[in-house]
């Protein structure tokens, strides 16, 4: 048995969609709501929430491998109960700036997680991406009421991964021998700016959307609204105002686990343009 935390989500969905057509059994989608969730025909949909680990047992029952993002919950609790469960093998989804930018605050925060996992007895695989495609959603109300997209850095260029190919080096991991044990960091197949973004979302929507780029005191005082200010600031960071060459370097870690090339972040926004629209 394969659960699968989060799995509404970016990745577990796409993870889930994947394990599936390719006749992986059984398997179960953790998530808030499972009278509400969508899941492949097949997959059994159990309800938990990650911040509260002890009410976890009935998903975890009979599950030897789990799929976990990292931060998302309380992750000793969650390793804890995974583990007095019987889970032999855990597939951690951290972040790349563990490795790129470790004096950050939530980079060491994922890297204890990390720590907690290797720690546990169980058997682990780490995944380290970068930024995530998906990211641009937080341009959806603005694409969508016609107004101009705001982001600073406009010409830092990202390796910008997309979140299913996160779910196939995860499938990967959990259905085949030999990722026991390892680390992967993973980037998307090419580097590209915000700005570039926002002109493939235009593509695909097929109509203009303006960009400006503002200060990172302007981009700042958006974001603390949603983060804490140390998150505000990290985030920033690690998008334009503190990059170094390990941030920035494609690396084909996606192809070479999964034997397919990583996807374009054109192709996500291809995939996604009903949400701008």
């Amino acid at each position: 048995m394969i659960l699968v935390t989060g799995a509404t989500g970016n990745i577990g969905r796409a993870l889930l969609k994947e394990l599936h057509a390719r006749g992986v059994e059984p398997l179960r989608g953790l998530t808030r709501d499972a009278a509400r969730a969508v899941m492949p025909d097949g997959v059994e949909a159990v309800e938990g929430d990650l911040a509260e680990p002890a009410l976890l047992q009935p998903a975890l029952n009979g599950v030897r491998s789990l799929f976990l993002v990292s931060r998302v919950g309380s992750d000793d609790g969650i390793l804890e109960a995974a583990r007095q469960a019987g889970v032999e093998h855990v597939v951690l989804v951290s972040s790349i700036t563990v490795q790129t930018h470790p004096h950050l605050g939530p980079a060491a925060e994922n890297l204890e997680v990390e720590e907690l996992l290797k720690e546990s007895g169980m058997a682990w695989t780490i995944l380290r991406p970068t930024q995530f495609a998906s990211n641009a959603l937080m341009w959806a109300a603005a694409i969508r009421g016609r107004e101009p997209v705001r982001a600073p850095y406009a010409e830092t260029a990202l390796p910008t991964i997309h979140p299913a190919d996160i779910g196939s080096v995860a499938r990967v991991a959990l259905t085949e021998p030999g990722h026991r044990g390892r680390t992967y960091a993973l980037t998307g197949p090419e580097p590209v700016t915000a700005r570039r973004q926002v002109e493939a979302i235009a593509a695909a929507l097929g109509r203009e959307v303006p960009f400006v780029e503002i200060s990172r005191r302007e981009a700042y005082a958006q974001m603390v609204e949603a983060f804490e200010s140390e998150a505000a600031d990290a985030v920033l960071d690690v998008t334009g105002g503190d990059v170094n060459a390990e941030l920035l370097r494609v690396r084909a870690t996606v192809a070479e686990v999964t034997g397919a090339p990583a996807r374009p972040f054109r192709q996500w926004a291809v995939e996604n343009a009903d949400a701008f629209r």
